[in-house]
């Protein structure tokens, strides 16, 4: 089998796995970006040779994620054709090979950075969009792939049918989050496209406002307000206020869709308020049992 006809195969092997479009798009494209670099066949790339493509990816000042991103992909077509096409071939990637990356604590938005950031979203559709984010914890792909048929006015929850990775999940309207919902549906224009929310301005007016244009609109509002927001501060920041309110960490990880729980940990590191809270609690019962006499 030869290049061409491995990675053929490798994508139809990905689409029968129910990959998303945009993912086999990413794997493909970094595909072709190594086998235009490997001078050899596929079966001749050693680890001298990887280490090489990793070098030629540095020299690139690609990010340290990116660059992990093409060695996984590597990896998982060279495991492909070891174990599901039988062919006597090593992947050349070792696990050693992965970049370092910083771990950033989550960043979340204050309650004076949100009063300023929502004195200045004036568009009811762009309200609504911002406090689904807010308050149901969507990322801005399901906010861009909702649509009206998911959404349960009477329980007041939404059902997020393909969420990150392929997995569904329910999340829940919040007060808020529903009347800005509803303002925004009494002015939607009528018009036969499923998705919830459109463009309004310009040649596009009517199709389905994409993930980029709700970034950007969030973008424009934050250096209106004059502070620094992105669509998933929004999302963080629902995680920090809930844990904050003594949510439990299982309830959070349900509603953002978490995968492991130690990924909703991250958000402790934040949330001075819960700690602050529960140290003065703890060590005041401490001092009560065990304050020395210092007489």
């Amino acid at each position: 089998m030869d290049i061409t006809d491995s990675i053929v195969s490798y994508r139809r092997h990905l689409k029968r796995r129910n990959y998303s479009a945009h993912t086999i798009k990413n794997y493909m494209n970094v595909l072709k970006h190594f086998v235009v670099w490997v001078d050899v066949g596929l079966e001749a790339v050693d680890h001298e040779k990887m280490l090489g493509y990793l070098d030629w990816l540095m020299g690139k000042r690609l990010k340290a994620k990116t660059i992990n991103c093409h060695l996984a992909c590597i990896s998982g077509f060279y495991q492909y054709l070891l174990h599901e096409k039988g062919m006597k071939i090593k992947n050349p990637v070792k696990r050693g090979y992965t970049l370092r990356l910083p771990k950033p604590l989550p960043r979340y938005l204050k309650d004076e950075e949100l009063n300023m950031f929502f004195r200045v979203v004036t568009s009811r559709r762009d309200r609504a969009m911002c406090m689904l984010m807010l308050r149901c914890g969507l990322r801005v792909e399901e906010v861009a792939h909702l649509t009206r048929a998911v959404i349960d006015f009477k329980r007041r929850q939404i059902v997020v049918v393909n969420g990150k990775g392929g997995k569904g999940r329910v999340v829940y309207l919040s007060n808020d989050a529903y009347d800005a919902l509803i303002t925004y549906l009494a002015v939607r224009p009528v018009t036969k496209t499923q998705r919830l929310f459109l463009v309004e301005k310009g040649l596009c007016r009517g199709h389905p406002l994409s993930v980029r244009g709700i970034q950007k609109r969030v973008e424009y509002y934050g250096r209106k307000a004059g502070i620094h927001i992105s669509c998933h501060q929004l999302r963080h920041t629902m995680a920090t206020q809930l844990l904050n309110a003594d949510a439990e960490l299982a309830t959070i990880q349900d509603l953002l869709g978490h995968n492991w729980v130690t990924t909703t940990q991250r958000y402790c590191k934040v949330s001075n308020v819960k700690v602050q809270r529960d140290y003065y609690k703890a060590i005041q019962i401490v001092m009560e049992r065990t304050t020395p006499d210092w007489g």
